[in-house]
This record gives structure tokens, sequence and C-alpha cells, in this order.
């Protein structure tokens, strides 16, 4: 059953970007994430004891990041992963969002700025982020970090990245402790144009519209990351396309209600269940995706983003 989405976020719906999604350019999705982050800005930013610029490891050479620590040590150490439809969203957009997690989970947070399509397509921004984790852990004490308390963390695409990332690092290391998935898109093949695909998550037509990230934003951003529609069948693309989830760390899943990746994100938390893995699920009735960064205009969806880091950093131990 559902409900009505929250009249807080109702409000604002018609002031986000990415409307007319069928004539996005990557310059005007990237312009307009950009715009909404600098809309924000009489919002202060959270204090902490350590914010600034470094360089990790990439796949094809050195990658910019951004390091935020509250000064505790040795602490949870987080590499996070930006949304933005792998197209969109930097170090930027996602500043607010990296700042209170390292905030509230009390923890170090490396923001990777990944390469983005379409100057670098799949499987580029997954293998960045592969690097960084392992440049993350090569580096946990440097840092500030407890090895034994690494995790990935990630928003929507970030979120696609770090499940896939969670998948590579049990193959071949580092161990992680935990992920955390906030409105991940988990399967991408058919690249959100497929209606045989698209059957199988009713939420992809439900919130096709209307809810601020939409269908045709789905398939502009997807079609840009996978120019190669068989791409899709691959798991570090589509993670719940991996037939053994078995092993993999425990993680904390958010779906939004009124998000057309809320099937999805839901089915990925299914899977891992299954497979035996420890899953914290948090479907939240009346958000929209993108809430992560809504609590200013939305107790609930700040009440909402506060359980799932709350969850996090318990599983973090």
């Amino acid at each position: 059953m559902t409900s009505r989405i929250d009249p807080d976020l109702e409000k604002i719906l018609p002031l986000l970007p990415l409307r007319d999604a069928a004539t996005l350019t990557p310059k005007r999705a990237r312009d307009e994430l950009v715009a909404l982050a600098e809309s924000r800005k009489d919002v202060p930013l959270p204090e902490l004891a350590r914010a600034e610029d470094i360089t990790v490891d990439g796949a094809a050479g050195p990658i910019a990041a951004r390091l935020y620590a509250t000064g505790k040590t040795p602490a949870p150490t987080i590499v996070y992963f930006h949304g933005g439809g792998w197209v969109a969203g930097d170090l930027f957009t996602h500043e607010r969002q990296a700042r209170t997690l390292a905030l509230e989970a009390d923890a170090v947070v490396v923001s990777v700025d990944y390469r983005r399509p379409p100057e670098t397509p799949f499987p580029g921004a997954f293998e960045d982020c592969l690097a960084a984790t392992k440049w993350a852990a090569a580096n946990v004490s440097k840092l500030g970090g407890d090895a034994a308390r690494l995790a990935v963390a990630g928003d929507s695409a970030g979120g696609n990245l770090a499940a896939a990332v969670a998948q590579a690092c049990r193959n071949g290391g580092p161990r992680l402790a935990a992920q955390l998935l906030i409105y991940p898109a988990t399967d991408l093949a058919g690249n959100y144009g497929s209606a045989a695909e698209n059957a199988r998550f009713p939420s992809r037509q439900q919130n096709a519209e209307g809810y601020f990230l939409t269908g045709d934003a789905m398939r502009f951003f997807a079609g840009h990351y996978l120019p190669r529609l068989k791409d899709g069948e691959d798991p570090r693309a589509s993670p719940l396309r991996n037939g053994n989830l078995a092993g993999l760390p425990p993680a904390v899943i958010t779906t939004a209600e009124f998000d057309p990746l809320r099937d999805e994100g839901e089915a990925y938390a299914e899977a891992l269940k299954r497979a035996g893995v420890e899953v914290a699920y948090f479907r939240e009735a009346g958000m929209v995706h993108g809430y992560f960064g809504m609590g200013a205009a939305s107790k609930a969806a700040e009440a909402a983003r506060q359980r799932a880091t709350a969850a996090f950093k318990a599983m973090l131990g």
C-alpha cells in the first residue's frame, strides 16, 4: 500500500534539476547538479576536524579525492562514491553528504572523484572506485583509520559502484567490514529502455515521472555509462546479476517509495539476505530519490537519512 509523498518534498519538486530529461546533455546535467549544490550554500556545512583535498590511486593514474575526518583515531574508514548518474555529480555536489556521513558515523571518509562518462565509459568509474578502495586499505593507518573497519558507501550511481566494488573486494581484497547502498541502481541490463527488463521492477513504471529522478533520466545516464548494451549483463555494472552473493560484507540498503530505482534496490537487499548476508533494509515511505540531500527541506527526509546512517555506524561497530 502506498502513502502520499512527503508534503515538504512535494513543495520542492518543481525546484529540482534534470527536468525535461529527454533533452539532457552531460554538460547540462553536471551544471544543474552544481547549481543545486550552490543553492544550498546558505545552509552551513557540518564542521569537521579535517577536510582536505588529496590524491588517490585510480585505475589509469592518480585521481582527486577529498578526505573528511572528525579527529577520532583509529576510526572506521569509508570510501564514498558520489551519485549523479555516473555522468554528473562530483566532490562539490556531494560534499555535504560526505561531511555528514563522516560526522554521524564518527569516521574517516574518502570521497572519490572517479572518471565519468561519456569521456570514460564503463568500466572506468568502477575501476577507479576499486583502485581507490585498495589505496585506502593500503594507507588506512596514515588516514587515521582502522584496517578492520574499512567500508564502502555511495548514493544512486555511487551505490551501484559501491555494491560492485564490494563484490570485487570479496574476490580479491581488501576485506570490507560493511557497505552502505543509498537508493542504488543494481540492474542496468537493457539500459532502462527494455520493456521486458523494466517489467521486472514495477517502480520503474510507477515512478517514471514526477518524482525528481525519471525513467528518461535513467535511460540517459545508463546509455552514457554503458554505450555497449551487452555490458548491462556484467555484474560490475549490474551487481544484482552476480550469481553468487555469499560472503559479501554486511549491508545497509535504503530505497525511497517514490523512486524508479526502488524495486531493484529492494531486490538486491532480498538477494543478499537469501545468500546469508546481514542486511539492514530501509524502504522509506513518502521519500523520493535523492532524499539524503534534502534534509534541510524535510524533517522526514532528515529522519530517514539518520536511520540509515545510525544503522551503518552500528554495523561498523
